[in-house]
């Protein structure tokens, strides 16, 4: 029998739901989707000009943090016409990375970075910029709007002139949706949540009247569930100390892990 057989499942995604919904069906479970994580704005206008100022400028270190930001670049660069330009140039470039749907774009158009983060965060890529790459000159950084002053302030730090390109930002999901699944906590409605990202997470927990009660709940009856290290992390800053990843950061992974976790906690019982 699965380990997912009668467990309800939250799920705090809007891309991808669909697939991890259908996983956790697949393993006998039930999945209620509660997209907390925001509508995604591209910044076309933004794109085309971080593009042209990248292309036209020299930079000695280039930062890459998301697939998304990556690919969103060179679209902008694409309907500019200049999309080989700029994949020519990031080849050239010092490359330091974070996050697997990044590399998956870098692979795509065959660009070898020359760091990249070993855990996927951004705090061990900035260490290993630290220890790895020369330190001051001019950096490009591609973030979006959760902690890229954080970032940003970080490399200004070790002597870097920062570029700050934010090719795309979220904005604020609805708080109905975000109440609906609040109260699905509260009221013992799941026995877990998957969360795909750490911006799900900072939603979830933003209104400091209700942080309190729901750590508790996921420290007592719900199951807090993280697709990677970044999210994982989130979560354990809102105290909840246990909290299920696999050990790949992949949809897949996430839900089979889930589903080992309750196996096994099935079988202690049965002891």
């Amino acid at each position: 029998m699965s380990g997912l057989t009668n467990k309800h499942i939250g799920v705090a995604a809007d891309r991808r739901s669909e697939a991890i919904t259908s996983l956790i069906e697949n393993l006998g479970g039930r999945a209620s989707v509660y997209p907390i994580q925001g509508k995604q704005v591209l910044h076309e206008e933004r794109c085309v000009r971080n593009v042209k100022d990248y292309l036209d400028e020299p930079f000695d270190l280039v930062v890459l943090t998301t697939g998304i930001g990556a690919r969103t670049l060179n679209n902008a660069a694409s309907e500019r016409k200049l999309s080989r330009a700029f994949v020519k140039k990031l080849n050239t470039e010092t490359l330091a990375v974070r996050g697997s749907k990044t590399m998956d774009w870098l692979k795509e158009n065959e660009i070898q970075p020359a760091l990249v983060a070993a855990d996927g965060t951004m705090k061990d890529l900035v260490e290993r910029i630290q220890k790895e790459a020369a330190s001051g000159g001019r950096l490009f950084l591609q973030a979006y709007d959760q902690d890229d002053a954080v970032w940003k302030e970080s490399l200004e730090q070790l002597g870097f002139s920062v570029y700050l390109s934010k090719p795309y930002t979220f904005e604020k999901p609805s708080l109905s949706i975000i109440d609906n699944l609040k109260n699905a906590i509260f009221a013992g409605e799941l026995d877990a949540v998957v969360f795909t990202s750490k911006t799900q997470v900072k939603n979830l927990f933003e209104k400091d009247a209700d942080r309190s009660r729901l750590t508790a709940s996921f420290e007592k009856d719900v199951t807090a569930v993280a697709v990677g290290k970044v999210t994982a992390e989130e979560l354990a800053g809102q105290g909840i100390s246990t909290v299920i990843q696999p050990a790949r950061p992949k949809m897949g992974a996430m839900v089979v892990t889930l589903d080992r976790y309750y196996k096994a906690k099935a079988s202690e019982i049965k002891k």
